[in-house]
């Protein structure tokens, strides 16, 4: 895996990753940016929703489970001082389909966040990482 980063002007930056696509990521103002893009981090707890909800809806698809909905709503919390690492991340999935059991979303979420999820098991080392769901008739 590659990715290329590089500064645009003012604190904001452009990713080029090794799949050719693109990415800008700004600063607060409070720290010269000028709020275009998300943050930085902002990118790292969106990409961990993504790598998460990614595995979950593989996983029920692969079971043959008439999943038609999955969306994952992160709450995360940082340390107060450098490195301002996250230290607490709250993932809640709303996961719609038909005919969807409650126990085969549960496997899944557990699934990914235990075996699945390198995102979510590499900042599992600095943050407690909770898991909560809904099952959403479609």
């Amino acid at each position: 895996m590659e990715c290329t980063v590089r500064w645009h002007d003012g604190m904001s930056f452009v990713a080029e990753t090794g799949s050719g696509h693109m990415v800008c990521m700004d600063g607060a103002p409070e720290a010269g940016g000028r709020n275009l893009a998300p943050r930085p981090m902002e990118l790292l707890l969106a990409g961990t929703g993504g790598c998460t909800a990614f595995d979950i809806v593989l996983i029920l698809k692969r079971g043959r489970h008439e999943v038609s909905g999955c969306e994952v709503k992160l709450q995360a919390t940082r340390a107060d001082t450098d490195p301002k690492v996250f230290t607490r991340i709250n993932m809640h999935f709303l996961v719609s389909g038909n005919n969807l059991k409650p126990e085969a979303v549960e496997r899944a979420v557990k699934l990914s966040a235990e075996k699945y999820c390198s995102a979510s098991i590499m900042l599992g080392h600095t943050a407690e990482i909770t898991h909560s769901f809904e099952v959403v008739a479609a």
